[in-house]
C-alpha cells in the first residue's frame, strides 16, 4: 500500500494506491464517496487488491483540502460532506479522474487494463466515465442523479455495471424507474436493483448497510470486473 502524486490539468493531487500480493493487475480507480478517501475507501482499495487488482483511489476533494478523511458516523463530517458536494466542481472531477486514468494505464502494475468502481458521488462519476472516457469497465454503486445524464447513454462503448438500492433516500424510485427505462436495453450496460437496501448498503458500519446485499453486488463486481479487464 502507497500514496502517490498524480498530475492533473490543474496540479498534483495524491492518491492511494494497493496492489496485489503477485505485484501486478489490472487497475481499479476507486471513487470516493462524499468522505474523501477515507477508511471506507481504503480498505475497499486492499479489498480489490486482494482480489487480484491494482486499485487506485485518487484525492478529488483536494482543491477543497488535500487528504482529507471524513467518518459519515459523526455529524459534523456528514454535515461537511453534504455541503462539499454542493460545492463540488464534478467537471473539475473528471479532469482529475481522466488524469487518473492516463497515470494508471502507465502503471507496470496494471498492465495497461483500468476500470473504475464508485459510490454515491463516485457511482455517479462511474457512469460519467463511462460515457466520457475509454476507461475499459465501470461500477456504480447507487450513484446519485443518473437520470440527469440519459443523455449522454449513446456514447457509452464499454461495460457498465450499475447496483441500485431500492430503498434509496437519496434516489427516489421515478428517478430509478427513469435509469432502468433508459438502460435496460443498452447493450453494455447491467443493472441490479436491490430489495429493501438503502442508500450506503455497501459501507460497513454505515446505518444503510446491508451485509446481504453488499455481499451479493461485490460477488457480482468481482465477476464482472474480472471479465471486463481480463
Amino acid at each position: 500500500m502507497a500514496e502517490i502524486k498524480i498530475t492533473g490539468p490543474d496540479g498534483a493531487f495524491g492518491a492511494y494506491v494497493a496492489t496485489p500480493a503477485s505485484g501486478a493487475g489490472p487497475g481499479v480507480i476507486v471513487i470516493q464517496e462524499v468522505f474523501g478517501v477515507n477508511k471506507f475507501l481504503r480498505d475497499t482499495s486492499d479489498w480489490l487488491a486482494r482480489e487480484g487488482f491494482t486499485a487506485i483511489a485518487p484525492d478529488l476533494f483536494w482543491r477543497f483540502e488535500p487528504g482529507m478523511q471524513l467518518d459519515p458516523a459523526v455529524q459534523a463530517d456528514f454535515e461537511k460532506a453534504l455541503d462539499l458536494f454542493g460545492k463540488y466542481d464534478q467537471a473539475k472531477g473528471m479532469a482529475d479522474l481522466a488524469a487518473t486514468l492516463a497515470h494508471a494505464r502507465g502503471m507496470a502494475e496494471t498492465g495497461g487494463k483500468v476500470g473504475c468502481i464508485g459510490y454515491c458521488l463516485g457511482g455517479r462519476l462511474a457512469y460519467m466515465m463511462a460515457a466520457r472516457t475509454d476507461v475499459d469497465a465501470s461500477v456504480g454503486y447507487y450513484g446519485v442523479g443518473l437520470d440527469q445524464l440519459l443523455d449522454e447513454k449513446g456514447k457509452i462503448r464499454k461495460p457498465l455495471l450499475l447496483h441500485i438500492a431500492e430503498e434509496d433516500g437519496f434516489v427516489p424510485k421515478d428517478e430509478q424507474a427513469r435509469v432502468h427505462a433508459g438502460l435496460d436495453s443498452h447493450p453494455q450496460a447491467t443493472l441490479y436493483d436491490y430489495a429493501g437496501a438503502d442508500h450506503g448498503f455497501a459501507r460497513p458500519g454505515g446505518h444503510g448497510y446491508s451485509e446481504a446485499a453488499a455481499t451479493q453486488a461485490n460477488g457480482r463486481t468481482l465477476d464482472f470486473l474480472r471479465r471486463a479487464l481480463a
